[in-house]
C-alpha cells in the first residue's frame, strides 16, 4: 500500500470514527446503562449552566414570594442555610452518578432491590412531572395576561379565563415538547439562552423594586398575624423544593468526566441561582405589599408581580422562556426514570410521553380554588417522601457499601441486589418509618419554629437504615 493510500485510509477511518462518535452522543441511555467515559461530554461549565438555569425559573421566584410571610430577614436566612444543605446532598448523589455511570433511579436498586426500586421510581416520575406542571402553569398565567392585553380575553382568575388558559396550556405543552425533542442535546442549547434572558428579567425587577422602596422599608415590613410563616415551615418548603432536584442529578452527572463537574459545578450553579431568585421573589412580593397595603401570597407568582409593576408583556415572554429552560431538566429526569422500570419505551420516547402527560395534568390546578395551596401541598408531599428516601440512598452507598456498586448486578435476577423476590423489605420498612416520622415531627413546636422536619427525617432514616443493614453487610460481601 502506498503512503498516499495509507493516509487516505487513516483519514476515512477518522471520519468514520467521528461519525460514529457523533451518532453515539445523540443517543439517550437507559436508566441502568452505564455511560462509558468516552461518551461523557458534559464539562464543568456545562453543569454550572445546567443547574443555574434549572433554578432561575418561575417556581424559584414563586417560592421566594410564598415564604415572604417569614419576613425578609427570615426568608433570606432560611435560604442561605436550608438550600446549601440540600445541594450538598445534591453533590453527594451527583458523585454517585459520576462514579457508577447510571441514573439516580438505577442507584436506588442496590438499596431497594431490582424490583423494589420501582417504588422510588414512581415517586420520582411524579415529582419531576409535577414540577413541570408547576413551572408551566405559572407560565400559562403569564400567557393569559398577554392574551388579555392583546385580545381583551379574560386573564387568570377572572370569569371566563378557562378558555384562554387552556389555549396557553396547549401552546406551552408544544414548546416543552419541542425543547425536549433532542434529548440531552437540548440541555446545552436551551439552558444557555434561557439563563441570560431570565437573569435580565430578575435584574430588572430587582432594580424596579429598590427604586420604589428602600431596603430598609423592605426589611422592616411585617405581615399580618394570619399571614406570618414560621421559620421551620419555611425551611421545610425550601428543603423540599431543593431536594426535589437531587433525584435527577445523576441523569446528568453520569455524562461528566471529572468529580468536580459532578459535585462542585451543580452545587455552585444551583445554590447561587436559587438564593438569588428567592431574593427576587421576596423583595418583589414585599414591594407589592408595600405599594398596595395588602400581602397576598397567592399573587406571588412572577406573572402577577411583573404585571403589577407595569413591566409589560415583554417581561411575561421572558417568564415563558424561563419555564421552558427549566422543564428540559424536569421532563428529561422524569422520562429517564420511566426506563428504570421498563425498556419497552426508548429513553427519548419516554421523555416525550411524560411531556404529553404533564400537559394533561396542567388542567388540575386550573380547577383548584388556590394555586398557592396546591403548590404548598405538593411541596409538603415531596418533602415527606424525599427526605425519607434520600437518607436511605446516601447511607447505602457511602456507609453500607463503602462506595462500591456492581453495575452488572443492577438488573440481575437472583443477584446481590435481588433480596426477597426483587425487593429489600428492610429499605421499604425504613422508608415507611421515615414518612411516619416526618408526619409526627412536622407539627412539633420546636421543629416548626426553627429547623423543620425534612432534614431531621433525612438523618433519622440514614441512621436507622445503617443499623438494620449492618448485620447483612457483615454476613456477606456485597461489593464486586
Amino acid at each position: 500500500m502506498t503512503v498516499m493510500g495509507l493516509k487516505q485510509n487513516v483519514s476515512q477511518s477518522k471520519v468514520a470514527q467521528g461519525s460514529e462518535s457523533l451518532s453515539e452522543t445523540s443517543v439517550e441511555y437507559y436508566a441502568t446503562e452505564e455511560v462509558p467515559m468516552r461518551q461523557r461530554n458534559m464539562g464543568f461549565w456545562d453543569m454550572v449552566f445546567l443547574w443555574f438555569g434549572a433554578n432561575t425559573n418561575n417556581a424559584s421566584w414563586y417560592l421566594g414570594g410564598s415564604v415572604a410571610g417569614a419576613t425578609f430577614g427570615g426568608a433570606i436566612i432560611v435560604a442561605l442555610i436550608a438550600n446549601p444543605i440540600a445541594y450538598l446532598v445534591l453533590a453527594l448523589v451527583g458523585l454517585m452518578g459520576f462514579k457508577i455511570g447510571v441514573s439516580t433511579m438505577a442507584l436506588t436498586r442496590p438499596a431497594f432491590g431490582v424490583k423494589g426500586s420501582a417504588l422510588p421510581t414512581l415517586l420520582n416520575t411524579i415529582v419531576f412531572t409535577g414540577w413541570a406542571v408547576v413551572n408551566t402553569f405559572i407560565a400559562v398565567i403569564s400567557m393569559s395576561i398577554i392574551f388579555s392585553e392583546l385580545f381583551g380575553w379574560a386573564s387568570f382568575g377572572e370569569p371566563g379565563s378557562t378558555g384562554p388558559m387552556i389555549v396557553g396550556i396547549i401552546f406551552m405543552s408544544a414548546l416543552n415538547f419541542i425543547a425536549v425533542s433532542l434529548g440531552r442535546k437540548s440541555v446545552k442549547i436551551v439552558e444557555r439562552a434561557g439563563v441570560f434572558i431570565i437573569l435580565a428579567l430578575g435584574a430588572l425587577v430587582t432594580f424596579i423594586v429598590f427604586k420604589q422602596h428602600s431596603l430598609t422599608d423592605i426589611m422592616a415590613w411585617r405581615p399580618s398575624p394570619e399571614n406570618t410563616m414560621k421559620t421551620g415551615t419555611a425551611v421545610d418548603i425550601m428543603a423540599a423544593f431543593s431536594l426535589a432536584w437531587v433525584l435527577g442529578i445523576a441523569e446528568f452527572t453520569r455524562y461528566t468526566r471529572t468529580s468536580k463537574s459532578a459535585t462542585l459545578a451543580p452545587l455552585i450553579g444551583a445554590t447561587v441561582s436559587l438564593v438569588w431568585f428567592i431574593f427576587v421573589g421576596v423583595v418583589a412580593t414585599i414591594g407589592v405589599a408595600l405599594a398596595t397595603g395588602e400581602f397576598n401570597p397567592d399573587n406571588s407568582d412572577p406573572s402577577s408581580l411583573v404585571s403589577g409593576m407595569g413591566l409589560g408583556w415583554v417581561a411575561l415572554v421572558f417568564i415563558i422562556v424561563a419555564s421552558v429552560t427549566t422543564n428540559v431538566v424536569n421532563l428529561m429526569a422524569a422520562g429517564i426514570s420511566v426506563t428504570n422500570v421498563t425498556k419497552k419505551l426508548k429513553p427519548l420516547h419516554a421523555i416525550w410521553t411524560v411531556t404529553i402527560l404533564s400537559g394533561v395534568l396542567m388542567l388540575i390546578p386550573l380547577y383548584m380554588d388556590s394555586f398557592l395551596g396546591a403548590f404548598m401541598w405538593f411541596l409538603s408531599y415531596v418533602g415527606m417522601a424525599l427526605s425519607a428516601l434520600l437518607g436511605i440512598l446516601i447511607s447505602d452507598y457511602f456507609f453500607i457499601r463503602k462506595r462500591k456498586y456492581d453495575v452488572n448486578s443492577l438488573e440481575k435476577e437472583g443477584g446481590v441486589y435481588w433480596y426477597y423476590k426483587g425487593v429489600n423489605l428492610k429499605a421499604v420498612a425504613v422508608w415507611v418509618v421515615g414518612v411516619v416520622a416526618y408526619l409526627l415531627m412536622v407539627d412539633l413546636p420546636l421543629l416548626a419554629d426553627y429547623t423543620g422536619a425534612v432534614y431531621p427525617t433525612v438523618l433519622l432514616t440514614a441512621v436507622v437504615y445503617a443499623i438494620v443493614s449492618l448485620p447483612d453487610r457483615k454476613a456477606k460481601t456485597c461489593s464486586p
